[in-house]
């Protein structure tokens, strides 16, 4: 029997993108290759943090059940000047659903990409708290507030390395594969969906004011083109300054394999999409493995 090729995946960050890297995970898994390193980036970083754990099951079963509302529940509030959202509360819930690990003690090789403010360079955390480093990876600047880990202010990984291949030179391994969250050559088709349209317009009270806020990070209209608003330039600006390093990144180290997903598929906050995000995951990654003869 011909032993299963050993990969080293790079999961890289998009937002609501990254839920795409589930449906990666299970098209490997059903070709059976050998997933043995990961190294990923803010939503890479969360997404591979928790199959690492062997906990991709039960986050699945979690993250595709999330309704618009859910997301909003999860958001919670800062009220100081460092982000719009802490970021706790979507990460207690989290914890609960996984656990949380020693990434040392895990059976797969992880590693969580950071960027530590002060030094202006990217910082591979691969020892210590599994959820305190996709914590500090994911740690959107001005949405989420930073980590203070290891005496540094760490922030979203994606912000120097939105696909860090480079953690993964040293493996062992047969095959790298790159997950790519910001291709610009494929159009999204986006499945036939019906709009959420549950916003009162006629209440002007403060939770009102405070629910079209939080209702503003996750609720999307690409279909429409208008003036952008506060959250249209912060997501739209990570998405090009993430797909331009993410270009130059894949120039730079040419994995065996890169699996494009498009750029419009979801926006940044979407995370209620995550079960189409699976799926076009899925999808494309199988399209990949065919092209390569895997």
């Amino acid at each position: 029997m011909t032993q299963a090729k050993s990969v080293s995946l790079v999961l890289g960050s998009g937002g609501a993108r990254g839920h795409a890297h589930i449906g990666v995970i299970r098209a490997l898994e059903e070709r059976k290759l050998d997933i043995r390193n990961i190294a990923g980036s803010s939503m890479g970083a969360l997404i591979g943090g928790i199959f690492a754990a062997d906990k991709l099951d039960t986050y699945e079963k979690w993250a595709t059940q999330l309704g618009t509302s859910d997301v909003r529940k999860l958001l919670d509030l800062s009220f100081n000047w460092t982000s719009v959202f802490k970021g706790e509360r979507i990460f207690e819930v989290l914890a609960d659903l996984v656990g949380d690990r020693k990434i040392e003690s895990l059976d797969r090789g992880f590693t969580a990409v950071a960027t530590s403010l002060e030094e202006q360079r990217e910082v591979w955390l691969n020892e210590g708290s599994l959820f305190r480093a996709i914590r500090a990876s994911t740690a959107v600047p001005g949405v989420f507030s930073p980590i203070h880990l290891h005496n540094q202010i760490l922030v979203d990984g994606g912000l120097v390395n939105p696909i860090p291949i480079a953690p993964t030179l040293t493996d062992r391994t047969d095959l790298t594969i790159a997950v790519n969250l910001s291709d610009i050559s494929e159009h999204y088709v986006r499945p036939t969906a019906k709009r959420s349209a549950n916003r009162a317009s006629n209440d002007n009270s403060y939770q009102a004011a405070i629910k079209r806020f939080v209702s503003g990070f996750i609720d999307s209209d690409t279909d429409e083109v208008a003036s952008p608003d506060f959250r249209d330039v912060l997501t739209k600006s990570f998405d090009v300054m993430q797909g331009s390093i993410a270009r130059l990144k894949l120039a730079a180290y040419s994995p065996d394999l890169v699996v494009e997903i498009p750029r419009d598929a979801c926006s940044f906050f979407e995370f209620h999409r995550a079960g189409e995000m699976s799926e076009l995951g899925y999808r494309k990654t199988i399209d990949a493995l065919d092209t390569y003869g895997l």
